[in-house]
């Protein structure tokens, strides 16, 4: 069998066992948030594995698994430590209200199988990053890509960091962030997850024949854009938040930008 196929086989069972565990967990506790964990640790699985059977060249391969693994490890330790004591996310939490006796087993392939083959889609270029001997040396491609994912990597860190001491003080209760990068783009942690992903496309793309996988970018940002990013959390927050509405007329949805000047 081809090595490329053994590998991606491996790591989409590798995630899908990651899945069925945390699903499992989700069931003792009757929360199934603990998924948004194990997003970011899933990448970092498959960059590993990945690492470990592909025959690539050694510097792109550490090179990427590298980046994955910084991404995915500070994603994990944030939202873990974000929902720590919180109880079960508003958005599964109204899945569990509508689906009633039956989200035990909904959970299972709406949430967690669902976000498994996500993740495996997503992870197409930094799977195929590491599969190719040659170029045997860096490119540009290769430094402009490790650019670009060090500018997301930038964005979204500072603007969690940035949220979560937002939160932390009380006085701000049912306020809307409105300071620093949320200034300038309502989800800059999106769009910092956004060049992420870019960048390591760009990293993939210096190997042959790797053009298809701007399918792992184009996904995610996607999933972003359309999905279960900035359209779900908006919803959420036009309910808690009144001065939000106001927000979003002078503000960038996604790509930063200047506010758009109050009229008089």
């Amino acid at each position: 069998m081809d090595t490329r196929i053994d590998i991606l086989g491996w790591n989409f069972a590798a995630i899908v066992v990651m899945m069925v565990c945390g699903w499992l967990i989700s069931l003792r506790f009757k929360n199934v948030t603990i998924v948004d964990s194990l997003w970011g640790l899933g990448f970092v699985m498959v960059a590993w594995v990945t690492f470990t059977m592909a025959a690539g060249f050694i510097g792109r391969k550490l090179l990427v698994a590298i980046l994955v693994s910084l991404w995915g490890l500070r994603l994990t330790v944030h939202l873990s430590w974000r929902n720590w004591g919180l109880g079960e996310d508003p958005r599964y939490g109204t899945w569990r209200e509508k689906s009633g006796d039956r989200f035990w087993l909904v959970s299972l392939f709406k949430v967690f199988i669902l976000q498994a083959v996500f993740l495996w889609v997503i992870s197409l270029s930094l799977q195929f990053g590491q599969l190719s001997p040659t170029p045997e040396t860096y490119t540009w491609l290769d430094i402009l890509g490790a650019g670009v994912w060090a500018a997301g990597f930038l964005f979204e860190s500072v603007g969690d960091w940035q949220l979560a001491k937002f939160k932390a003080d009380p006085q701000n209760k049912g306020k809307v962030m409105d300071r620093g990068l949320w200034a300038y783009s309502r989800h800059p942690n999106y769009f910092g997850e956004f060049l992420v992903w870019w960048g390591i496309f760009l990293i993939t793309l210096s190997t042959p024949n790797s053009w298809w996988t701007v399918l792992s970018p184009v996904v995610i940002t996607a999933v972003l854009l359309k999905m279960t990013g900035i359209p779900l959390t908006e919803k959420a927050i036009m309910n808690t938040r009144p001065g939000y509405a106001d927000y979003i007329k002078r503000t960038s949805a996604f790509i930063p930008w200047f506010r758009k000047k109050e009229r008089i």
